[in-house]
């Protein structure tokens, strides 16, 4: 199982540079002043802002009980002292890192000393908060068998609607230095119970159970709700406060963790420490486990186009090579037959070369794709060609080695490609007219190739369909990825979103190449689709539809069904499709038959519009 502070050398490293440089350092003043007769409470370690007051100091014979004992990934287990203080800003939780197996278990009464520190899961450059923690611990077991402390309810009532107080200017806009306001944001709420023994009770899941062992639910079941039970991403401003990411402190080889879909619940009680790591924040590291109750969540089927309805689709197939076993392509090949009802053109988004992620120089993709369209055939489907632009190799990010690109399928029984000059990795295809309408110098061809805003990412994939006599254009996307953007419970609020520029860049590109063409005919039909990897409300995707040139089509469906991909509860858009004026009537549909389970062929949602040209 994934560990939840992963810990390295250079990670040590980066954390003893941030206290050597201050960044994580208390109050000296505050330090000095908690070092006195009085023994040292938990309280008094982790005091009233995120940092602790004692951080870089020893502490002798801190008392407390123990909550919970993790054997796996960061092993320690957490304390908490039973006799509490009148702060609600102050936890009375702390986790003790051992490194080792712990030999303690809960319910014991320790007297633990030690050095205090600030562990940054993942490291200082994430952004992510940190977690206060006694280290290289000296423990002694007073006596066993105590009652635990009464766990904490985390509940739709005690988690504020606020989510985040804004960063301190003067702190680069970091929150660690503010003193906890509880009762009035979501994060402050967490961390003043950060390593406290917090309960929840039946909740809804919001995150299906991923390869890691873990799920997300909310315990604000009203909260955005999306239409098929999951917790909706609308807006910078709508984190919803309520989620929560759930594990277990059983290894799964002795208990396995249960499989969750979104919607289905977990009833009962839900008990255990309350700890943060890098893969989604906070997040109860359940001694006692609640039951999951089923839904009826069934993957979604979308209605076939009608005779002169044009129906275009895309879909991230993630990383697909013919060294995938034969069930993935199957799957796939099944899904774009029977939930997506065999679309008259498909964008697919990382296509991989012929032997995935060997890393030999291969760029050409022809297996992979005589692979799936054989797949697509057999399950009934038509008998799709397919027209691409290999890439250089290793130019286009991604898997090292992988070559992804984009792909156009098509029905060659109900759309034709219109070939023109094909284009190479290097060369740019163009918008001129041919017989008084805008057509390609290339088809297929790639967009603006050279433009710096393509490097490292894939370039669009543009291409010249005709269906019943009418030219329709296509441009198939896959932006730049959201790596290395800091998470909702940074400790920069607002978080630090730097993968945004290179998207923004790559949006404007677009955006100038259909304004290219309908320059040339305004009634051009244009359909720019693919993985953008941004959402609906995002700068990327006002800077695609600048000046009115195209619209985001996800926007035509009711704020509760506008969703493609579920990341740390949230049910976000990341892939769209987005039309020209011309394209004034068109039926969208966001087909979920994957981000919402557990048993996924990708993570992505694929989209399909149907429109008459």
């Amino acid at each position: 199982m994934r560990s939840s502070h992963p810990r390295s050398a250079a990670v040590a490293a980066l954390v003893a540079t941030a206290l050597a440089t201050g960044l994580l350092a208390g109050s000296a003043d505050a330090a000095e002043g908690a070092v006195s007769a009085d023994p040292i409470r938990i309280h008094d370690i982790q005091g009233t802002t995120r940092i602790s007051p004692l951080n870089g100091k020893q502490v002798t014979d801190v008392e407390g009980i123990v909550t919970g004992v993790r054997t796996y990934g960061s092993r320690g287990f957490w304390i908490q002292d039973p006799d509490a203080d009148d702060n609600d800003a102050t936890s009375e939780g702390v986790f003790v890192f051992t490194n080792s197996v712990p030999t303690v278990t809960a319910g014991d009464a320790v007297k633990v000393s030690g050095t205090v520190g600030e562990y940054i899961p993942g490291g200082v450059n994430s952004g992510n908060q940190s977690v206060t923690q006694i280290s290289k611990p000296t423990v002694t077991v007073v006596s066993s068998g105590n009652a635990l402390p009464e766990a904490t309810a985390i509940t739709e009532y005690s988690v504020p609607a606020e989510y985040a107080p804004a960063g301190d200017p003067a702190a680069g806009g970091s929150i660690n230095g503010l003193t906890l306001e509880p009762s009035r944001y979501a994060l402050d709420h967490y961390e003043s119970l950060e390593g406290m023994n917090v309960k929840i009770g039946t909740s809804r899941v919001v995150g299906a159970t991923d390869p890691y062992s873990e799920l997300w639910v909310t315990v604000k079941g009203w909260e955005n709700t999306a239409k098929r039970g999951g917790t909706v991403y609308g807006s910078y401003e709508s984190q919803n406060t309520g989620r929560l990411q759930i594990q277990q402190l059983a290894p799964v080889a002795q208990q396995p963790f249960p499989v969750a879909n979104v919607g289905d619940r977990l009833t009962g009680t839900t008990e255990g420490p309350l700890d943060f790591n890098q893969f989604g924040g906070y997040t109860l590291a359940a001694r006692t486990l609640g039951t999951v109750k089923a839904g009826t969540l069934a993957p979604e089927k979308t209605k076939p186009q009608a005779e002169q309805e044009l129906a275009v689709a895309t879909y991230n197939v993630e990383n697909l090579d013919p060294t995938d076993p034969q069930e993935k392509f199957d799957a796939l090949a099944k899904a774009v037959v029977e939930n997506l009802a065999s679309p008259d053109v498909l964008a697919l988004e990382e296509i991989q070369d012929d032997n995935g992620a060997k890393n030999d120089g291969t760029v050409s993709a022809e297996q992979t794709l005589a692979k799936f369209t054989a797949a697509i055939s057999a399950a009934g489907g038509p008998a799709y060609q397919w027209r691409t632009i290999n890439p250089e190799d290793k130019k286009d990010g991604g898997e090292p080695g992988g070559n992804i690109r984009q792909v156009f399928l098509f029905n060659p029984a109900r759309v034709s490609f219109t070939e023109r000059a094909p284009g190479d990795a290097v060369t740019a295809t163009g918008v001129t007219k041919v017989n008084g309408k805008a057509a390609l110098t290339h088809s297929p061809g790639r967009i603006d190739p050279a433009n710096p805003a393509w490097a490292d990412s894939r370039k669009p994939l543009a291409g010249e369909f005709t269906f019943r006599g009418k030219t329709v254009f296509v441009i198939a996307n896959h932006f730049g990825s959201k790596g290395g953007d800091e998470g909702l419970t940074s400790h920069h609020q607002p978080p630090v979103r730097s993968s945004e520029t290179k998207r923004l860049l790559q949006a404007q590109a677009v955006n100038g190449f259909v304004k290219q063409i309908l320059a040339e005919d305004k009634n051009a039909d244009v359909l720019v689709l693919g993985d953008i990897n941004d959402f609906e409300f995002s700068a990327t995707t006002d800077a695609l539809a600048d000046g009115g040139a195209l619209y985001p089509a996800i926007k035509s469906l009711p704020k509760a069904e506008r969703y493609s991909y579920v990341y740390q509860g949230n049910a976000q858009v990341l892939d769209q499709i987005l039309t020209s004026p011309a394209i004034k009537k068109f039926t969208y549909d966001s087909v979920h038959i994957n981000a919402e389970f557990s048993a996924q062929n990708s993570d992505h949602d694929p989209q399909v519009l149907r429109f008459r040209p």
